[in-house]
């Protein structure tokens, strides 16, 4: 599809024109500063939900493109476009932009430069999604990463420089692998473009591909929380602020599996060929993995990371069985984990403000001091466990069996993994929300209408997908179905 207004240009710098309006203004005008982050992300929201409405299903590939030559010589082109893989996680991001600068209304340090950080790092995102150039998805990729430090060392808790570095270094020390692959797949083509469509369909040889899909399993899937490079996530999680964790958690680390998927599996379908089963045993080793020590942790952040890190193995196991089921079960598991994490995190931060502990041992019986706190946090971590009517039912159960068809074995190991990840949430449900009240928080406030609402829209999301999954799976079986045909 072919519009006259620039859609996708218009989501992906919408961000950017509030950060350019947020730097003019002086910083005491914060209330105005909140209301135009908000209003970036109300906008943002309402053009994706437009397009989401206007992707006509029927035919299918990339629609609402926008193509432009920026550097001939380079190969160099602007060029945006969304088909099913994409679009989810465009929609993913602007739910999470939204819910997450609402969320940190009452934010009152350095707001200016919190916000304008935010919003900017968001941009990159959403460029990382639309692009399929890979020198501007590359630069985009860089452009999410780089707001992170500043925003976990100062605005954030718990060893926050500590996180804060830790995150830096493995994420950089990804995209230094991205970088080569990128750059020996231009070479490698002969065609001299960045155009990753056009290199999709000229072809690498065989012993291009494998190698150049290994610098991308292992560049991307150090964002992707890929096991054993993933000790990085649940630090940065547990040192960022609410908001940023559900940037981090709910969106950042979908643009590694996003990357593995778009550039590695997309253009090196013999690599995939060869490294599924490496990617297939690493991912489940990060489910297990992840179920386990999250089981240990009294930290409710570091439960969560632990069970992102697990969950973000699921993903990964989806897109080694390269089949239809097992792709679309990933892209659906990505968009699903992305809204729930978003859910789990925006609940800890209103805990952690009042309390001021996120201790799990510390608490108990929050669930009559804090009702509608308690009920959102319960509600994202049963979608988690994968309970029916939650979007993350459709998509673990899409995994699990076409895991179990392609690796018996694996996905015996992946269904453990669950029932591990089921009893540690329980436990932590149990054990904060219920049994004997701390009376240390009794007087403690619930979250005020107002702020339920952001956190209403996440579990509306989770209940609208677990209620009517055909919106979603329709979508990305669509795109999924041809880019699978094109493996064999």
């Amino acid at each position: 599809m072919v519009t006259s207004f620039p859609y996708l240009s218009a989501i992906c710098y919408c961000p950017l024109v509030a950060v350019l309006i947020i730097l003019f203004l002086p910083p005491d005008r914060k209330n105005a500063i909140r209301w135009i982050s908000v209003a970036s992300g109300a906008v943002s929201l309402a053009l994706t939900l437009a397009i989401y409405v206007m992707y006509d299903r029927s035919v299918g590939g990339f629609q609402f493109v926008e193509r432009a030559t920026w550097v001939e010589s380079l190969g160099i082109h602007y060029y945006f476009a969304v088909d099913g893989i994409n679009l989810p996680m465009v929609l993913l991001t602007s739910i999470t932009l939204l819910t997450g600068v609402w969320t940190m209304w009452g934010l009152e340090t350095r707001v200016k430069e919190y916000f304008a950080l935010m919003l900017f790092m968001v941009v990159g995102v959403y460029g990382v999604f639309l692009s399929l150039d890979l020198f501007f998805l590359f630069v985009f990729y860089d452009v999410s990463l780089f707001p992170m430090y500043p925003l976990i060392a100062i605005w954030g808790t718990t060893r926050k420089e500590y996180g804060a570095l830790k995150l830096t270094l493995y994420l950089l020390a990804g995209s230094a692998l991205v970088l080569p692959g990128i750059l020996y797949v231009y070479f490698q083509a002969w065609i001299f473009t960045f155009d990753l469509v056009q290199i999709a369909q000229v072809g690498l040889p065989k012993n291009a591909q494998l190698i150049a899909f290994f610098l991308f399993l292992f560049g991307f899937g150090v964002l992707a929380g890929l096991w054993p490079f993933h000790t990085w996530s649940p630090v940065g999680h547990v040192a960022a602020p609410t908001a940023v964790s559900m940037i981090h958690a709910g969106v950042l680390m979908k643009l590694g599996a996003y990357g593995v998927l778009r550039v590695g599996m997309f253009l090196c379908p013999l690599g995939l060929e060869h490294w599924a089963p490496l990617m297939a045993v690493l991912a489940t080793i990060g489910i297990v993995y992840g179920a386990f020590v999250g089981l240990a942790q009294t930290d409710l952040k570091y439960v969560i990371g632990y069970s992102s890190v697990s969950h973000m193995g699921l993903v990964s196991l989806g897109l080694a069985t390269a089949t239809v089921g097992g792709i679309n079960g990933a892209v659906f598991q990505m968009f699903s984990h992305g809204v729930m994490t978003a859910l789990l995190f925006s609940s800890v931060g209103h805990l952690y403000d009042k309390t001021h502990t996120k201790m799990i041992p510390e608490l108990g019986g929050m669930a009559k001091v804090m009702p509608a706190t308690s009920f959102f946090f319960i509600f994202a971590a049963l979608a988690g466990i994968g309970v029916p009517c939650l979007s993350s039912f459709w998509a673990e159960l899409l995994v699990f069996i076409h895991a179990f068809r392609v690796y018996p074995v694996l996905g015996l190991f992946a269904i453990l993994g669950l029932v591990v990840s089921a009893l540690f949430m329980l436990r932590v449900a149990q054990k904060a929300f219920y049994g004997e009240k701390n009376t240390r928080f009794a007087d403690k406030p619930d979250m005020s209408l107002i702020m339920r609402f952001p956190r209403a829209m996440l579990a509306g999301t989770l209940l609208l997908f677990g209620l009517l999954p055909r919106l979603m799976l329709d979508l990305i079986n669509g795109s999924v179905s041809v880019f699978v045909q094109g493996l064999k």
